[in-house]
């Protein structure tokens, strides 16, 4: 398990990261011989973004104190 990111800095650095790593599998992937499991992974990584990015939306921008 991770530990959650409080720093909205950190966040958007996570969130370019993980965009950036989307690209990079979008731009080596060849049209001829995409099949459907190469975009059904796509909007897998999609997916994650989104969620992670709505978790950090309805995170406080502070660590709970324990």
């Amino acid at each position: 398990m991770t530990t959650p990111i409080y720093n909205k800095e950190d966040q958007v650095r996570y969130l370019k990261d993980r965009l950036e790593l989307f690209i990079e599998v979008l731009n080596q992937m060849e049209p001829e011989t995409t099949d459907v499991e190469d975009i059904d992974r796509l909007i897998e990584m999609v997916d994650s973004i989104e969620e992670k990015f709505q978790s950090f939306k309805n995170r406080p921008d502070e660590e709970p104190e324990a």
